[in-house]
């Protein structure tokens, strides 16, 4: 066993040494017929080494050999000859090529044949670099006559296309008009969408999706994808050019959508908005109407309202009123107090729960402040009318319970120096007034009933009006 395997050894060793003798040789012979003259220059050589007694042989004349370059820069000006002739615009194109370096002169008729000759003529094999020299050709015969040309065959173009353009446009309006009757349909996206602000909004999205669609697939079908395409891009930067110069317009319809979706007052609420107070006859898309205490309308903003401070004073009947009643320093303020409830708790008007309630409020040191506040029912008595009966109560009961109370303005009195000084609290008895008594009478016989002309304005002119307009809508909560 050990003898086979040297043996086998021995013959892989003499299998690889002959391949590698036979690929010597192989590439020996190849690198002989590739090179034939550095072949027979070495055989004199080897003929003088192998016999060094015997006289040189004379060398043979060199033969004359062709000039590459030249030939190489003939090629490369046919080549490019023979491309500007296929090109009516390069024609005239003067092509000189040295040494590799092309060389264009001439007159073309436009800018873009210039650069074309300029990038044709550098493709081309051999060309190290380009020099263009080209200049446009400015006579009015050579540049008239190819735009000329260029509108006729536009104009034929179109011409050709106007069967594929009308049924491109027949197609688009054929769309168009599918989505505008599905959005016609306001009776299934007010019952889709309650809110008469989201139905439109709905049905205006559809109207503008189908019609965009209808654009699109009638410049599909003429082939003119393009074209939407740099329209799309343009309309972006127009949008948002618009969009930044309308950003109160947008605000203002987010607003109004809002809004419609949250409800915050009802048709002829009595709410203040800021300082703006009244009655609200109808939200809009762009504005709140409200009719003011004086009969006038005011339009606020939807963007103004979404923003401000909203008081609604019908959503709860009942309301609180307060006044201040201003009594000397020296009385008796706990007294002032219970008979100040009292004339409050005689009012018919005034609601026993909550019970009407006195505090002191101020106490300057001259004076004291005494603060009432009293409930009523907004349904069955006007607010203005019983605050005004209720401070004349109270204050017909302080004074006749005897309590001063006390007049903001001052008497003075200019005294001669030989007048005999009196003592400060024998001049205040002298300087003030005499209050005359008057007797406790309450108005009760009074009219408190609420006022109801400005309501009566506000519904019927939300009964004039179309309602589709409104965005208010009595099933909707409040929020």
């Amino acid at each position: 066993m050990p003898f086979i395997r040297n043996a086998a050894a021995r013959l892989v060793a003499l299998c690889a040494l002959l391949a590698f003798s036979l690929t010597l040789a192989l590439s020996l012979t190849l690198a002989l017929l590739a090179q034939p003259a550095s072949a027979q220059s070495l055989l004199p050589s080897a003929k003088a080494s192998a016999s060094p007694s015997s006289a040189p042989e004379p060398a043979p004349e060199p033969a004359i050999s062709p000039d590459v370059t030249t030939i190489d820069d003939a090629r490369i000006t046919a080549r490019i000859r023979g491309i500007f002739g296929e090109i009516d615009a390069l024609r005239p194109v003067q092509v000189r090529v040295a040494s590799g370096v092309v060389t264009l002169t001439g007159k073309v008729d436009d800018v873009e044949a210039i650069d074309q000759a300029s990038a044709l003529a550098g493709k081309v094999a051999g060309v190290v670099t380009v020099q263009n020299r080209l200049a446009r050709n400015l006579q009015v015969n050579r540049n008239l006559t190819p735009a000329l040309s260029g509108v006729t065959s536009k104009a034929n173009g179109i011409v050709q296309a106007l069967p594929l353009i009308g049924v491109g446009i027949v197609v688009a309006i054929l769309v168009g008009m599918f989505g505008y009757l599905i959005a016609g349909r306001r009776a299934l996206w007010q019952r889709i969408a309650p809110n008469p602000f989201l139905a439109d909004l709905m049905a205006s999205a559809i109207r503008v999706g189908f019609v965009i669609g209808g654009i699109v697939l009638a410049l599909d079908i003429i082939g003119a994808t393009a074209l939407l395409g740099a329209v799309l891009g343009s309309a972006g930067v127009i949008g948002l050019a618009v969009g930044l110069a309308v950003r109160d317009s947008i605000d203002n319809y987010v607003s109004s959508l809002m809004l419609s979706i949250r409800q915050p007052f009802r048709a002829n609420d009595h709410v203040k908005i800021d300082s703006h107070e009244g009655r609200v006859v109808r939200l809009t898309s762009r504005a709140t109407v409200l009719m003011t205490l004086d009969g006038n309308h005011l339009r606020i903003p939807n963007s103004t309202v979404f923003k401000a401070v909203i008081l609604n004073f019908t959503t709860n009947p009942k309301r609180r009123f307060k006044f201040d009643v201003v009594i000397d320093h020296n009385a008796d303020p706990c007294h002032a107090r219970a008979i100040g409830m009292d004339a409050l708790k005689a009012l018919d008007f005034m609601l026993p729960n909550p019970e009407p309630k006195a505090e002191i409020a101020e106490l300057p040191g001259t004076t004291t402040t005494l603060r009432f506040l009293g409930w009523v029912d907004q349904t069955r008595t006007d607010y203005t009318k019983a605050r005004t009966l209720a401070i004349e109560a109270v204050r017909n009961a302080l004074r006749a319970g005897d309590f001063v109370l006390p007049d903001s303005s001052y008497i003075v009195h200019l005294a001669k120096d030989t007048a005999p000084a009196q003592p400060a609290a024998a001049a205040s008895a002298s300087t003030a007034p005499e209050t005359p008594s008057i007797a406790p009478t309450v108005a009760q016989d009074s009219d408190v009933a609420p006022e109801h002309h400005i309501e009566r304005m506000v519904a019927r002119e939300r009964a004039s009006d179309d309602e589709s307009q409104d965005l208010l809508s009595a099933g909707r909560p409040i929020e």
